[in-house]
């Protein structure tokens, strides 16, 4: 397997919880613009991803796949949003992810599946235009929704939720890399993620972790 970026933010460096982008990066460029807060690498709230402060959606406009404007706070319907920044080209982390989570949510119950919604949204706007985040998204799962904005705008969002984006980094047979972070965020009915998972989660530890996300399983803290 190629090196590739080690992005996840310092804190979650400090609990031993590092997630890696796609791209080669030495360790120190990490960062934490968001000051996330991993408070245990065991989740005490029954979530076998681990347990986080919680954040708010992001509050940015977006442009959905369908060319149309999409904003979180009247868009993401459903119950339960989960939400990973990737792009289309990446070579090995983003499939991985995204197939996991298709997986999952094939072996949860309708009633479930019903109340949840995937967002995917890209870290490569110059490539990825609506058109190629659909189809890309159309290999693991039709629902799922792809969205992109211009660069400042998916930093920041990203920011704020501690996903680190590095700069292109070009590859010796021509195109780039781009690091970034591998997280996913569940957020639950009101709004605030408190459970991430970090590349690598067993499809069984997602399936768990969405039924309970559903059901109101993280408590109020």
């Amino acid at each position: 397997m190629r090196p590739r970026k080690l992005l996840l933010v310092a804190a979650l460096a400090a609990a031993g919880l590092l997630s890696v982008g796609c791209a080669a990066q030495d360790a120190q460029d990490a960062s934490n613009p968001a000051g996330v807060h991993v408070r245990t690498t065991k989740n005490p709230h029954g979530f076998r991803g681990s347990d986080i402060q919680p954040y708010p959606l992001p509050s940015a406009t977006f442009t959905e796949t369908s060319g149309r404007p999409w904003r979180f706070a009247t868009d993401a319907r459903k119950p339960v949003t989960l939400l990973f920044f990737g792009y289309t080209n990446c070579p090995d982390v983003c499939s991985t992810v995204m197939a996991d989570v298709a997986a999952a949510l094939r072996r949860v119950d309708a009633g479930t599946r019903d109340k949840i919604q995937v967002v995917f949204v890209t870290t490569d706007p110059k490539r990825d235009t609506p058109r190629v985040i659909r189809e890309y998204l159309d290999r693991f799962d039709p629902s799922f929704v792809g969205l992109t904005a211009p660069p400042d705008v998916i930093l920041k969002s990203a920011r704020q939720l501690g996903v680190g984006i590095t700069d292109a980094s070009p590859l010796p047979g021509g195109g780039y890399e781009i690091g970034h972070g591998a997280q996913v965020y569940g957020f639950g009915p009101d709004g605030k993620a408190r459970v991430v998972w970090l590349e690598g989660t067993p499809v069984a530890d997602f399936k768990h972790d969405f039924e309970k996300l559903v059901t109101g399983g993280a408590d109020e803290r």
